[in-house]
């Protein structure tokens, strides 16, 4: 606290009195400070802690994720001809791979024209439906087909754009094809010629099943410049033919529409860039397995030197780590420890202790890897050592997978029994469709419900056998947005009785297909008086005997059974027993959930430093009534010393003049 000057006028030491006083009255601030320092230096140790941990929960990233053990690793000694990505039920193995052809689009090319900008037509409503398949027969010259047969794919999506006087343009209509995504490219190219501007397409998609047809229902100027059916009327020519891949996998031929391709190497996708030959090798991803772990210790380890240097004592300097004896670190300690030491049970493998692959504590509390054994472990029994660090699952029927699980779900061997294996939404027509073909008028839609969806879906016009108008009923659905973009979708086939079969892409009880008429041809042409489907089934079973919840091809282990939150999914076959699925909750998930209570959101160590936090507020809170008391008190003491300062000055003032008095009188009385 300061002082003022005071004792000026008395020359007595007043100032030094009330210092001392004030120092005396200042101890319990003094008290608070040094509280003060300590509790901060609290918060910086714990934030220090804090810091370290959150670096060990970002090693365990990799080894916590199944993936990582589930997933091979795909090496191309050539990846500009084929390179691959796996899944998980990739087995290892190395193929040869010889591509001879690359898939690409059709692209055709309109008519020119004078003008991008000049209108088209009347401006009259148009629809133009784009639709998707094969070109097959015939003869092709100069970019025109002649005699050949056009067959839709019914696995692509029909799509359609609206013309009318705000687009009726070359580029208007560009725009227009762009902006519906529907599998159509379009620009504008000139050639320099009287009428240069060319409208071009260019399907987005690849393969013989590429190819366009165009219909045009409305305006006849647009229709003469868009319309383009390679079987009949074609407005366009053909820049490139729609072209397949040709490869050969260890020797047997592959053709594939995509360059992308996923079905002929199980859980492997090749995807194909160039001609030409090369190998592809599937094989567990070792090295970052590898790394991974030696993040692991080298982060576990900065954990416990940072614990080791909080809590250390140096008797030579009587000097004490800002944590030693805290019983918070203590406990974090204890737990990170214990999870490392207890045996992971769960996949039934060969490995349920870190040690068996070569990791091991240290005298001085740290761990180290033995690269030796952490390789042969990885090269012997790579799954085995993803049951050892992360959640994960196996079954023995080759048509159920773990998909799922939480905090709940205990580690352990899960009988499977399925009572009932989960359905699609169905609907079958009862109208004969081969009998004759069926015509589609102008301006058909069809409402259709699907999986509690409903739309108006349009049909392009025109004479369809059954198979056509299946894969034309197939594609129009699939394409409609309100279900494309909720990834609703359905398959339509023909069966043995000539009646048109739905049935809805998804699984259970939601699953549900209707139909109800719209506009143009009535439904009954396409399913007779057969308008409302069945719904699917969810699937049913249990999990060690305890009945599990279905919901479409997922079966969730029951709450507050050990299964809780284990979820297996079922991909068919028959009712009955399906063998065992087995579930590990691994040492970097355990840590996982360890660390996100001790850092995370109402953790260990948010609470402790919550609590000095708060103490600190008090703390700063007493300091402050303090020093207003404090600086009440100083005033009373120096108006108190300065009225004594006056007392005394006019005291030896005083003194001085009667001295000065006496001595007068003394030398009155000498003379």
């Amino acid at each position: 606290m300061s002082v003022s000057s005071i004792g000026v006028a008395s020359g007595l030491p007043l100032d030094s009195i009330v210092s001392k006083l004030m120092a005396i009255e200042s101890q319990p601030l003094a008290a608070i400070q040094q509280k003060q320092t300590s509790y901060n230096a609290d918060v910086t140790a714990y934030g220090a802690l804090s810091g370290v941990i959150s670096a060990f929960q970002s090693s365990l990233t990799t080894l916590s994720n199944p993936a990582t053990f589930n997933n091979l690793t795909a090496t191309s000694g050539d990846a500009s001809i084929a390179s691959a990505t796996t899944t998980s039920v990739a087995t290892a193995g190395t193929y040869s791979v010889n591509v001879t052809q690359i898939a690409q689009g059709q692209s055709i090319s309109s008519a020119g024209q004078t003008s991008s900008t000049n209108t088209i037509g009347t401006g009259q409503s148009t629809t133009v439906t784009f639709q998707f398949g094969t070109i097959s027969g015939g003869t092709s010259s100069n970019g025109v087909y002649t005699g050949s047969t056009f067959t839709q794919d019914a696995s692509q999506a029909t799509g359609s754009i609206t013309i009318d006087s705000s687009n009726n343009s070359l580029q208007g209509i560009r725009d227009a094809i762009n902006n519906a995504n529907i599998g159509v490219k379009a620009s504008i190219i000139g050639d320099g010629s009287a009428t240069p501007y060319h409208l071009v397409l260019a399907s987005t998609s690849t393969g013989a099943t590429s190819s366009m047809k165009i219909s045009v229902n409305g305006d006849s100027a647009v229709q003469n410049l868009l319309a383009n059916d390679p079987s009949g009327t074609q407005n366009f020519k053909e820049i490139n033919a729609g072209q397949s891949a040709n490869l050969t996998i260890n020797g047997i031929a592959v053709t594939s529409n995509s360059n992308n391709i996923s079905s002929s190497i199980q859980g492997v996708t090749l995807k194909v860039g160039k001609v030409g030959t090369t190998t592809v090798s599937i094989a567990a991803n070792t090295a970052a397995v590898t790394t991974a772990v030696n993040s692991f210790v080298t982060a576990y380890n900065n954990i416990n030197s940072t614990i080791s240097q909080l809590t250390s004592y140096n008797a030579t300097t009587k000097t004490a780590g800002a944590l030693l004896g805290d019983p918070t670190v203590a406990t974090v300690q204890d737990q990170l420890r214990s999870s490392l030491s207890n045996a992971v049970n769960g996949l039934g493998g060969k490995f349920t202790y870190l040690a068996q692959i070569g990791i091991t504590f240290q005298k001085d509390g740290s761990i180290a890897a033995d690269a030796t054994k952490l390789q042969t472990a990885l090269t012997n029994n790579f799954t085995d050592v993803g049951g050892l660090f992360a959640a994960v699952g196996q079954s023995t029927d080759s048509l159920t997978r773990q998909v799922g699980s939480t905090t709940k779900t205990q580690a352990g061997n899960y009988a499977l029994n399925v009572t009932q294996v989960a359905t699609q939404g169905s609907l079958t027509g009862n109208t004969n469709l081969n009998s004759a073909s069926t015509t589609i008028a102008a301006n058909t839609s069809v409402n259709v419900t699907l999986d509690g969806i409903t739309a108006a879906v349009s049909l392009p016009a025109g004479n369809y056998n059954a198979t056509q108008l299946a894969s034309l009923f197939q594609s129009a659905v699939n394409g409609t947005s309100a279900f494309s973009s909720g990834g609703l979708s359905l398959a339509a086939s023909i069966d043995s009785n000539g009646f048109l079969n739905l049935s809805s892409g998804s699984y259970g009880s939601k699953s549900f297909i209707s139909l109800a008429n719209g506009s143009g041809t009535d439904i009954s042409a396409l399913t007779g008086t057969s308008v409302a489907g069945f719904a699917g089934k969810d699937v049913a079973g249990t999990l060690n005997g305890v009945a599990a919840t279905g919901n479409g091809q997922i079966l969730t282990g029951a709450s507050g059974s050990a299964s809780d939150g284990l979820q297996v999914i079922v991909n068919g076959g028959a009712t009955g027993d399906r063998g065992t699925v087995y579930f590990s909750q691994g040492f970097a998930y355990k840590l996982n959930t360890v660390v996100n209570n001790v850092i995370g959101t109402g953790g260990l160590i948010p609470n402790a430093i919550t609590g000095f936090n708060s103490t600190l507020k008090d703390l700063q809170k007493q300091t402050d009534t303090l020093n207003t008391q404090l600086k009440v008190k100083q005033a009373a003491y120096e108006a108190q010393y300065s009225a004594l300062d006056t007392l005394v000055a006019s005291m030896q003032s005083q003194s001085s003049f009667l001295t000065s008095q006496l001595g007068i009188l003394n030398g009155t009385t000498n003379k």
